[in-house]
């Protein structure tokens, strides 16, 4: 009966955001000129001209912006008038001081910012020091030589995972209150009880063992979290967070340190002196048992990151055939297309939860499990064969 029921919520799910499921093309070019020897305020003024977005280039460079985390929250952009619909976001710089400021002195036709006497630029989603005309130089790789700050901006990506953890936090805290005057939750916690059972008999109990109510709170965050950023990707804000690695990365991270810490005696006796394995062959595997402790979060790292990204590149590049080909056959194709995508997207990205918050349950039960070691010459009852 769970099984069934959160096939249903699944399902419920799938419908409602299948209408918001398909990203729409913003009408905007990428804000910076292709890497020169020194580029300046003035040039990258006049390539700055929003425009429709027609050719090959012009999609890919659409493709890159929206696959990038922003310094501002555009919900869209009038190609006629090239205004930007939005809001912009905190600058916090540290450099020798703590600095704060708006976003919005970025685009409103002064990208070259002073604060305190420094000047500051935005250059390929990136913020640079520079002097006061925007000069930015290059080194003999071909990237910006200049001087970064350290930037702790509240970026789109970070806004989007602030408000994620405050509508976990407020829907979580509305089921365990209504556990407690009745024994069957009210509104969306009816939605919320059989997922969170699911994760907790389905995962954690069979793959944990008998210690796994500890690590309930932790998969269940994992879970929701994962899936919720992965369905607000789906959506027409622009969202891809992800599909960001370092965020893929402190997620896999957690479940590093939670395996390694809670790891007990037999865990690590199987990594290093393998019970039960001639002397010769321990010295061999030893090595290839420690580099799998990092192989392993590294594969969630990566699993994560490159499923979400390929179908966020695999949507815009089906979006982006209509406007090159243009024309009445490719048009409908390319967008029936869009769509079959978009609702496989919707399973990817439920999938990419469970299975992240299922291997995070495999490998800390691996970490505690309690391991009975038995050898033929300590047994009398096995025959010798």
């Amino acid at each position: 009966m769970q099984k069934e029921n959160i096939l249903k919520i699944f399902l419920a799910c799938l419908l409602m955001v299948v209408s918001f499921s398909t990203p729409a093309i913003s009408q905007e070019h990428d804000q910076h000129p292709e890497p020169e020897q020194h580029a300046t305020h003035q040039e990258s003024a006049e390539h700055d001209e929003v425009g429709a977005i027609d050719t090959e280039e012009e999609v890919k460079e659409y493709i890159d912006h929206h696959l990038q985390d922003s310094h501002d929250f555009t919900f869209f952009s009038d190609a006629e008038t090239g205004a930007h619909y939005g809001f912009p976001l905190p600058i916090i710089l540290w450099d020798g001081g703590l600095k704060v400021f708006s976003s919005s002195k970025f685009h409103h036709g002064d990208e070259v910012v002073e604060a305190d006497g420094q000047y500051y630029r935005l250059y390929h989603s990136k913020i640079y020091k520079t002097n006061a005309e925007g000069d930015i130089a290059y080194g003999e790789d071909g990237f910006p030589s200049n001087e970064r700050p350290l930037d702790f901006s509240i970026t789109k990506n970070v806004l989007t995972m602030l408000l994620v953890s405050v509508l976990m936090f407020i829907l979580f805290r509305s089921l365990a209150t209504s556990y407690k005057s009745r024994t069957i939750p009210k509104g969306f916690g009816r939605v919320l009880e059989p997922l969170v059972i699911y994760v907790r008999d389905d995962i954690a109990k069979p793959n944990i063992g008998k210690n796994y109510r500890k690590y309930v709170g932790f998969l269940l965050t994992v879970f929701f979290f994962i899936w919720i950023l992965n369905l607000l990707g789906m959506t027409p804000l622009g969202v891809n967070v992800t599909g960001n690695i370092a965020v893929t990365f402190a997620l896999a991270l957690c479940t590093f340190f939670i395996v390694q810490f809670s790891g007990n005696k037999d865990y690590w006796k199987h990594i290093f002196w393998m019970p039960g394995v001639p002397v010769p062959m321990k010295i061999m595997l030893a090595p290839i048992e420690l580099l799998g402790i990092f192989i392993k979060p590294f594969s969630l790292m990566i699993r994560l990151f490159a499923n979400m990204t390929a179908g966020h590149i695999i949507i815009m590049t089906l979006l982006g055939l209509i406007v090159v080909f243009q024309n009445w056959i490719a048009g409908p194709a390319f967008f029936g297309f869009t769509i079959f995508i978009s609702i496989i997207e919707l399973l990817v990205a439920f999938l990419q939860a469970y299975i992240f918050t299922l291997l995070s349950a495999l490998y800390i039960g691996m970490a505690v499990e309690e391991h009975d070691d038995h050898h033929p010459a300590d047994n009398e009852d096995i025959p010798v064969l």
